[in-house]
């Protein structure tokens, strides 16, 4: 396996602490959206529903983000099999 250079070694370093960065910002975005938080979170036992909601809302996010990151760890991988 050949070892990336340090250019592309710094890049992907930036990428990462970029990511971090903007994944800080994101926490708010865990919760649904407002119409829908303000009728669950409207009674006492929409409270605990609100939470079971907010996991449900990542577990259906969980297929389609591995699908894209599946297919492009794969065509990173593979980016060079054709040139070479």
């Amino acid at each position: 396996m050949r070892m990336p250079c340090a250019k592309t070694r710094g890049m992907l370093i930036r990428m990462l602490v970029l990511l971090a960065v903007l994944g800080l910002f994101a926490l708010p975005a865990f919760a649904q959206c407002p119409l829908c938080r303000l009728s669950v979170e409207s009674s006492e036992q929409g409270k605990m529903m609100a939470k079971g909601l907010n996991l449900g809302i990542l577990v259906l996010l969980v297929p389609p983000v591995t699908v894209f990151c599946s297919i492009f760890a794969y065509a990173f991988k593979h980016r060079r099999a054709r040139g070479d």
